[in-house]
């Protein structure tokens, strides 16, 4: 049988292997968990499977992702909500919970646009300025884990380098004024 591409429209499968291994069928490629990551934050929908019994472990594999970026440093789960969260295992309601937790980032994600434009409106003039603009980026570096981000070309990347070097100036100019 021949293989044909993944033209983007089903899930890229991966297969875990006992040896812990992760491999894409696609690219014919052994990859890694911060493979998996990225793919993840560029929208991109994968199914892990056990190499062995064909079981669906894409769940427990983005547990594993999750665990690898809150032990590097990449807190972004406070031990309240996971405390929270562990003592829902076994309650009434922990059915609901997965549904609303969705629900929760969804319109989390939907909002950030309005809230963006909102504070960016308040850093342009007004006495709160200045602390509308530590708000806008303290919030920025907390919704760009939720952010799926496209696959960047290098236009992309010269154009993010160019608003990151705008950003340095301004902030020069607001430092010499």
């Amino acid at each position: 049988m021949a293989k044909t591409a993944n033209d983007g429209t089903r899930p890229v499968i991966i297969k875990k292997y006992a040896n812990r291994r992760l491999y894409n069928t696609d690219t014919s490629s052994y990859i890694t968990l911060d493979d998996l990551a990225k793919m993840t934050r560029e929208g991109r929908e994968f199914q892990v499977l056990d190499a062995k019994s064909n079981d669906d472990i894409t769940h427990s594999v983005l547990t594993q992702i999750i665990m690898d970026e809150e032990g590097r440093g990449q807190t972004m789960l406070p031990a309240g909500f996971l405390r929270q969260l562990i003592s829902m295992y076994g309650d009434s309601m922990q059915a609901m919970v997965p549904s609303y937790l969705e629900a929760s980032m969804d319109a989390f994600r939907k909002n950030h646009s309005k809230f963006r434009e909102a504070l960016e409106g308040a850093i342009a003039s007004g006495p709160f300025a200045e602390i509308a603009k530590r708000n806008l980026e303290m919030f920025e570096a907390a919704t760009s884990a939720f952010r799926p981000r496209p696959a960047h070309d290098k236009k992309d990347e010269e154009i993010a380098a160019l608003k990151a070097q705008l950003a340095e100036l301004q902030a020069k100019v607001e430092k010499l004024g």
